[in-house]
């Protein structure tokens, strides 16, 4: 999706890839040392626009602020060329007028964000991904949604244990909107993240497996749930019900921190007994 940069755009645009060049030397991108003294604060134009595969006079017009519009295809070259880390390189799809690119797959939780999990105990607590993969969780949390120690092999996923897991039938006191939201919020991250090809392979595998999951998702509807509550029937303690909080670090908005409270004070006594059946507090991740 591309928009058409505003002036001011234009200008920062031009003034960041000036700075970004004149801080540059030349083996820092893989060329020969020059000899002798230079005029030429970093890399040339020339040396750029040969590295990042377009013309010197494009380049000049980009960094002079002109009325051009670079394709993705010439932001990504141009972000490679100047080496600039990933924030950077968002930050110039931003000027140039597209979407951000979507980051590699995370491998670990941040240790930061695992630790608070941790601290969070006894609430419950859970990270996601934009998949709705559990990637990290506690003790409290895992005995609230039946033994997350128990899956074995890949990532717990929140869809998967409401459309695909058993158990959770009748789990939920308000199925439709728990289900209806999460569903939602999976649209709305698939506009982001058209191109993973993990996340197409779970929408298939629910479209296959459920036929209620694959009415909710032909209804397009699209909302990312900030907060809300959640009525539940669990098979140890009974009915009670959660007050949800959705976080999310500002330097991964793919993830999100949640965590849970009770709603009322029966809801208290009841996560109280949960916590005191469930094991010592613990962090568990994928």
């Amino acid at each position: 999706m591309k928009s058409t940069p505003s002036p001011i755009a234009r200008q920062e645009l031009a003034a960041f890839l000036r700075a970004r060049r004149e801080k540059l030397t030349p083996p820092d991108v893989g060329l020969a040392p020059r000899i002798g003294p230079s005029r030429t604060p970093g890399l040339r134009r020339e040396e750029v626009a040969a590295l990042a595969g377009v013309s010197v006079d494009y380049l000049i017009r980009l960094e002079q602020a002109r009325d051009v519009r670079p394709s993705a295809q010439v932001v990504r070259s141009l972000s490679v060329a100047l080496k600039l880390s990933v924030d950077q390189t968002g930050y110039v799809y931003t000027l140039a007028g597209h979407r951000r690119p979507e980051r590699a797959d995370r491998q670990d939780v941040p240790a930061g964000l695992a630790q608070l999990i941790e601290d969070l105990s006894p609430l419950p607590a859970m990270v996601l991904d934009h998949r709705l993969d559990i990637l990290a969780w506690n003790s409290t949390m895992s005995a609230l949604l039946l033994d997350l120690d128990g899956v074995r092999g890949r990532a717990p996923n929140v869809l998967r244990m409401c459309f695909l897991d058993s158990r959770f039938v009748g789990f939920y006191g308000d199925r439709d909107d728990v289900v209806r939201g999460a569903v939602a919020d999976l649209r709305a991250a698939w506009a982001d993240h058209a191109h993973d090809d993990q996340l197409a392979a779970l929408i298939h595998e629910l479209e296959a497996g459920s036929a209620e999951f694959a009415e909710y998702w032909e209804s397009r509807e699209v909302s990312v749930r900030a907060r809300g509550d959640k009525p539940m029937n669990h098979p140890i303690v009974g009915k009670l019900t959660v007050s949800f909080d959705v976080l999310s670090p500002l330097g991964d908005p793919d993830v999100r921190l949640i965590v849970y409270r009770a709603a009322d004070s029966a809801s208290q006594q009841a996560l109280d007994r949960l916590v005191q059946s469930s094991a010592s507090p613990r962090l568990r991740t994928v």
